[in-house]
C-alpha cells in the first residue's frame, strides 16, 4: 500500500528500485540453490532438503515476481484505464500458491524419516552453508524492505516477507544439523522440517491475505483515510466530506469522495477549491488518482437520485 513516506520519491526512481530489488532476489536465490544443494548431496538432511526446496521455489517466485513487476510498471492504456498494478497482487497469489506447495513437499518428506531415521552426515559443511545464505539472506532482506518503504511496492513487501521466513527456517536447519549430525538425535530432523513446513505455510497465508485485499479493492488503512479527511477539512472553505472511498492497485492508489461546499458559492469557486484540495492530498499521496464531486453543505439528495460513488446519476 502506497505511504506518504513515498512522496520523496519519483515515479522513475521507484520504478528503478523495484526493478532492481526483484533482480536482486533472483540473484540471491540462484546463488542459494548451488550451496545448498551442495550441502544436501554431503549431508542427507531432511532440514537441509527443505530448506534448499524452499531456495528453489524463492527463484520460482522471484521470476514471477520480476515479470509482474514489469507488467505493473507499465503505464495505463485504452483498455487498462486503471493501470496494471494489480499483477503484483496476481504474482503475489502465484508466490503464496508455490510455496504451500513446497510445504506439503516437505511435511511428507519429514513424515517419511520419522518412519525411517536418516544420519544426517557432514553436518559441519551444512551448518557453515547455512550460516553463508543466512548472511546472503539478510542483506537482501534489508534492501527489500528499505525499497519497499521507498516505493510501496506489495511484491517487493511480499517477496521480503518470504525471506524473512527464510531466516528463521535456517535456524532451525543448523539447531536440526546439529541435533542429528553431531549428537546423534536422528528423531530431530524430521520434526524441525515440520516446523519448517509450518513457517512456510505462515508466510504463504500472510502474502495471500495481502494480495488478495487489493484485488478485492480493500479500503486503506484507518491511519490513512484519516490522513485524507485531516488533508482536506484543512481547507478553510470545505464545510466537510461524506462517501469517502479508497483502494490500492500496485504503487498505485485511488481515492475519491464528495466534498461539501458552501452552497452559495460560484460553480467556477468551487472548481478552484476541489483543485486545490485535490493539490494537497496529491502531495501526500504523489501517486493517487483523485476523483472530487463538489456537493452543496447541508442540501440533502433528491430519493429519485442514486449515488454512484462518482457523482449521481437519476
Amino acid at each position: 500500500m502506497l505511504k506518504a513516506s513515498t512522496a520523496r520519491v519519483s515515479p522513475e526512481r521507484r520504478a528503478r528500485l523495484m526493478r532492481q530489488a526483484s533482480r536482486a532476489s533472483v540473484a540471491v536465490a540462484l546463488m542459494l540453490i548451488v550451496i545448498k544443494a551442495t550441502a544436501w548431496v554431503a549431508s542427507g538432511s531432511v532440514a537441509l532438503l527443505g530448506s534448499l526446496l524452499d531456495s528453489c521455489l524463492d527463484a520460482i517466485a522471484s521470476g514471477l515476481t520480476l515479470l509482474a513487476i514489469n507488467h505493473a510498471l507499465l503505464p495505463a492504456d485504452e483498455e487498462h484505464r486503471f493501470g496494471h498494478g494489480k499483477a503484483e497482487a496476481i504474482a503475489g497469489l502465484g508466490q503464496a500458491a508455490v510455496i504451500t506447495g513446497s510445504a506439503l513437499f516437505l511435511f511428507i518428506e519429514a513424515i517419511n524419516h520419522f518412519i525411517r531415521p536418516v544420519t544426517v552426515m557432514a553436518s559441519e559443511w551444512g551448518i557453515a552453508v547455512i550460516i553463508i545464505s543466512m548472511v546472503l539472506t539478510v542483506a537482501l532482506v534489508r534492501y527489500q524492505k528499505w525499497v519497499a518503504k521507498q516505493t510501496g511496492s506489495l511484491a517487493v513487501s511480499a517477496d521480503s516477507l518470504h525471506y524473512t521466513s527464510d531466516l528463521i527456517m535456517n535456524l532451525g536447519v543448523i539447531a536440526a544439523l546439529a541435533a542429528s549430525g553431531i549428537f546423534g538425535l536422528t528423531i530431530v530432523d524430521p520434526i524441525i522440517g515440520v516446523v519448517i513446513a509450518g513457517f512456510i505455510v505462515k508466510s504463504a497465508w500472510s502474502i495471500a491475505r495481502q494480495s488478495y485485499d487489493t484485488l478485492m479493492d480493500r479500503e486503506m488503512s484507518p491511519e490513512e483515510r484519516a490522513r485524507i479527511e485531516a488533508v482536506v477539512l484543512s481547507h478553510p472553505e470545505v464545510r466537510g466530506l461524506h462517501d469517502l472511498r479508497t483502494r490500492t492497485s500496485g504503487i498505485n492508489s485511488f481515492i475519491q469522495f464528495h466534498l461539501e461546499l458552501d452552497p452559495a458559492i460560484r460553480l467556477d469557486k468551487a472548481h478552484v477549491i476541489s483543485d486545490r484540495v485535490e493539490a494537497a492530498i496529491a502531495r501526500t499521496f504523489p501517486d493517487a488518482d483523485i476523483i472530487i464531486h463538489a456537493d452543496p453543505s447541508g442540501v440533502e439528495m433528491p430519493h429519485d437520485v442514486v449515488d454512484n460513488g462518482l457523482g449521481t446519476t437519476p
